[in-house]
């Protein structure tokens, strides 16, 4: 850009896609306010996973009649380490 002024590119979307398995505190969705928060998962700007799990969406219709979609993690089945 000649004579103006550039700013790097800011990588603002999701990091991880439905289905996909995640470890405890791991980025979900980096600045973007089209996603909120739902089950398992921390943040506001930022969310990020409260447990380790697979990324599933859910959409719901709040009070006001608008569509939000919520980004949550299922968590994984724990592993039994009877011997």
């Amino acid at each position: 850009m000649i004579g103006g002024f550039s700013t790097p590119k800011k990588d603002k979307a999701n990091k991880v896609s439905g289905g996909k398995l995640v470890k405890t505190g791991q980025i979900l969705v980096r600045g973007v306010d089209t996603y909120k928060a739902g089950v398992n998962v921390r943040g506001l700007g930022t969310l990020f996973a409260a447990c380790a799990g697979s990324v599933y969406f859910t959409r719901r219709k709040t009070s006001h009649g608008k569509v939000r979609t919520f980004v949550n993690v299922a968590p994984a089945a724990k592993k039994n380490k009877s011997a």
